[in-house]
């Protein structure tokens, strides 16, 4: 029997209208932000003041990845990347958010040794020049929150700078209560809750972004469940071989064996749509590998060789 292909990996998400202007926005205000409070946190000594600074400098870095690794994903396939360029945008949150990981580590272990060893902090400084920081970390969180709704890229930037507004909020109280009460142990703890905010994020996202990687099994989804409702698809004899992964964040993908009786065969392309109109409403999977058998009635093993077969793409 014939061979029979046909090639739809699914739909990309609408991309935001004005995206890469916003990214570009977001990287140069951070980045004067980041100089402003290097030069505030050295001269007032505040350490929270410069671990909010470290952090924003890696908002704009990660900001930038994100905005390459977005452009790269949007380059079409070609013959060495025939699934297209997508995952380019997984290995940015990956990087991203281990950067957060790192960072947050880093924090605590400058907190813990601040706790010991005290120093003078210049409070005013602190308040004034986080306040500033504040308002420009809200700002790059507004322009990056819609796209962030969409993409596992754009929400571990997103993640960077949601916690450096975060950590300006907690400056600012930090530096309050050291003009108040000379509290100076207060910099260290704002810088440990900091941190703590920081690892919780990247905790909860970068497995998400590596099981994309591994090809795993979509969240939601389970195969057992998938292979039933196929099966009762009408002429349907069985399901078997089935393998189900992300191509990319938002485009899923099947490989599977499809048993049809002999004297289905002339509805094979019926059978067909049936198969693809249901992955597609049921599960939301736009790509799928279907390779059409019938039984042998010489064997029993669904691993023995089977009769005419006819593989559609």
């Amino acid at each position: 029997m014939g061979l029979h292909h046909s090639h739809s990996h699914g739909p990309a998400p609408a991309d935001t209208p004005g995206g890469d202007k916003r990214l570009v926005f977001a990287i140069a205000v951070n980045v004067l932000l980041t100089v402003a409070q290097i030069i505030g946190g050295v001269l007032s000594g505040s350490l929270a003041l410069v671990a909010d600074a470290i952090h924003n400098l890696s908002d704009a870095a990660a900001l930038a990845i994100a905005l390459i690794a977005r452009r790269i994903a949007r380059h079409p396939a070609d013959a060495k990347h025939t699934y297209g360029h997508g995952r380019a945008e997984m290995i940015a949150a990956v990087f991203n958010l281990a950067w957060l990981i790192f960072i947050g580590i880093f924090l605590v272990v400058e907190a813990v040794e601040r706790f010991f060893n005290p120093q003078p902090i210049a409070g005013w400084t602190v308040v004034i020049i986080a306040a500033i920081a504040l308002a420009v970390d809200i700002a790059t969180v507004m322009l990056t929150y819609r796209m962030s709704k969409t993409s596992m890229n754009i929400r571990a930037a997103f993640i960077h700078n949601l916690s450096d507004a975060m950590a300006s909020v907690g400056v600012i109280v930090a530096g309050t209560l050291i003009i108040l009460y000379d509290w100076l142990f207060v910099d260290a703890l704002v810088t440990i809750v900091i941190a703590a905010y920081i690892l919780g994020h990247a905790a909860i996202e970068i497995p998400k972004a590596i099981h994309i990687l591994m090809q795993g099994v979509p969240a939601g989804l389970d195969i057992a469940d998938v292979t039933a409702a196929l099966q009762e698809v009408p002429g349907v004899h069985d399901i078997h071989h089935v393998h189900i992964w992300h191509i990319d964040e938002h485009r899923r993908s099947l490989e599977a064996h499809v048993v049809i009786d002999p004297v289905d065969m002339d509805r094979m392309e019926e059978v067909k749509a049936a198969l693809k109109g249901l992955l597609s409403a049921q599960f939301g999977i736009g790509h799928s590998t279907l390779e059409f058998e019938y039984p042998d009635p010489a064997t029993t093993s669904d691993d023995a060789p089977l009769g005419d077969a006819a593989t559609d793409h």
